[in-house]
């Protein structure tokens, strides 16, 4: 069942990201707007366009979640290869994601003095050698 809305989603949101959907949503809505007069703008014609953009509206949030989702969790992914890939990266960042906001807002801290380190010794120019050794320095501080 998973698999089949993967798919499913996966297709609905390449075909409704199209210019060509959005055109067609345009002219739903002229010739909405335009059928008015005919029907003397009743509350039912009023109401035919309300259900449509609802159901549409409705149906749409669980297809851009799930796109959100996919689309997150293939990015954390490739970001863990990076961070394993690279000799000399700090390996406790392949689960930031499972942190709690205690620890992430303590793991932010802590990029944003290594940050402020490296723009020191850049700005004292530094070589690029000297701010990893910094930064390898400030990384076993807090650990």
């Amino acid at each position: 069942m998973s698999l089949l809305f993967s798919r499913f989603a996966k297709g609905m949101s390449k075909m409704l990201g199209h210019p060509l959907a959005f055109g067609i949503a345009v002219l739903i809505v002229i010739v909405w707007a335009i059928s008015g007069p005919l029907f003397q703008f009743s509350n039912t014609w009023q109401l035919v366009i309300n259900t449509g953009t609802t159901i549409i509206t409705f149906l749409m949030v669980f297809l851009i979640q799930n796109s959100q989702n996919r689309d997150s969790e293939a990015m954390q992914v490739k970001l863990d290869e990076l961070i394993r890939a690279v000799k000399g990266a700090d390996n406790s960042l392949l689960n930031t994601e499972n942190v709690t906001e205690e620890e992430l807002q303590h793991m932010q801290e802590h990029y944003a003095n290594l940050a402020q380190v490296a723009q020191k010794r850049l700005e004292q120019g530094k070589s690029g050698r000297s701010q990893k050794t910094e930064a390898k320095k400030e990384r076993q501080k807090v650990r």
